[in-house]
């Protein structure tokens, strides 16, 4: 069993045109952060990147369906670099910041669920709002959100440009409109929750312990929530503390020779095109190009020591992968409990 589980870890899944999505997502985060180096304006780079992540979402759907969704992800990714920005402004600290990012996880859950986006989950979320909180906001509001929606809207704009390419085009219809049962709704509600305690549990305790930069440990914790079934989950978390591991070896490769902010930002799109190119094929292998794109990213915004930042990054995540993968299996033990007090009333009511 256990070397049925080592050859899984090892095997990459099939290439599903993942160059094309690559591509898309190397494009949109790359123009916007060589037209700020241009300008010098390093301060607005980080509402840029987290703007381009709009072109992560619709991956492989119609061009109606992929802009309905890119549109919600665009307005639920604005108000969370808005929040970010004004928990930056006021000062929190290292415990609002988890206060902040524990209520974002929660409700941006529902949000994320209500709209069926994919990829599933708050990470994004989460280390968009944690991640701007946690930094100074040395730009005015007003352009660091004008920022941020260039490169949404610039994103969208790639994500529907291959329509002009006449054997590229797809539907145009908008998604039909889920119908949610109250089961539905009841699941969504239990993974809200799942995903604001993960949040609060692994910034609790990684700010408790001391290490800088608690939004790590909360990204890590939330990553494994959401997930088909305790196997993925379970999964996703291994994969996240490994992948971080190598990830952030490559970083302090990549960091060591303190490159110029011209090179850094080259790196952001190379590793944003290789990231996207194995996120769906084997999870570790895309963080080992994620882990130094978001260390690159945060040194962009706040230069700081490479080597602490790696170190908070390693620890940080182990902390918070081990605080998902407990709450999953806890989840996953809540769903047979649930079964088996339905099985049980089913059998009372047949016997009545």
């Amino acid at each position: 069993m256990a070397t049925q589980y080592v050859r899984e870890f090892f095997r990459v899944g099939p290439a599903r045109q993942d160059h094309i999505v690559a591509t898309r997502c190397g494009i949109s985060v790359g123009l916007p952060l060589l037209a700020l180096l241009a300008m010098g304006r390093f301060d607005l780079m980080i509402f840029a990147a987290f703007g381009a992540f709009t072109g992560i979402y619709g991956r492989g759907e119609a061009h109606g369906a992929r802009l309905r969704h890119q549109g919600q992800f665009g307005v639920l990714i604005m108000l969370v670099m808005f929040l970010g920005a004004l928990t930056a402004m006021a000062d929190a600290g290292p415990w609002g910041i988890v206060f902040g990012t524990t209520v974002v996880a929660g409700l941006w859950s529902l949000a994320v669920n209500y709209f069926q986006l994919r990829p599933a989950g708050v990470i994004f979320f989460t280390f968009g709002y944690a991640a701007i909180g946690s930094i100074p906001l040395t730009a005015p509001l007003w352009q660091a959100m004008l920022t941020g929606l260039a490169s949404v809207v610039l994103a969208i704009l790639i994500g529907i440009s291959s329509r002009l390419v006449p054997t590229w085009r797809t539907s145009m219809a908008p998604p039909p409109k889920p119908q949610f049962t109250r089961e539905h709704w009841r699941e969504f509600r239990v993974e809200a929750g799942a995903n604001a305690l993960a949040a609060l549990t692994a910034g609790t305790l990684a700010t408790v312990v001391g290490l800088g930069h608690n939004y790590w440990a909360m990204v890590a914790a939330v990553a494994p929530i959401a997930g088909p079934s305790l196997a993925q989950r379970v999964k996703k978390g291994v994969h996240r503390i490994l992948g971080t591991f190598a990830g952030v070896v490559v970083a302090g490769l990549l960091l060591a020779p303190r490159p110029e902010p011209w090179v850094l930002v080259l790196m952001v799109i190379v590793l944003q095109f290789s990231a996207e190119m194995f996120v769906l094929r084997h999870y570790a292998l895309a963080l080992i190009f994620i882990t130094p794109l978001a260390l690159i990213m945060t040194e962009l915004a706040a230069p700081t020591d490479p080597r602490e930042l790696m170190v908070d990054r390693a620890l940080q995540t182990a902390i918070g992968a081990l605080v998902g993968i407990s709450l999953v299996y806890l989840m996953h033990q809540r769903t047979i409990r649930e079964k088996n007090r339905r099985r049980f009333q089913r059998r009372q009511q047949g016997g009545a």
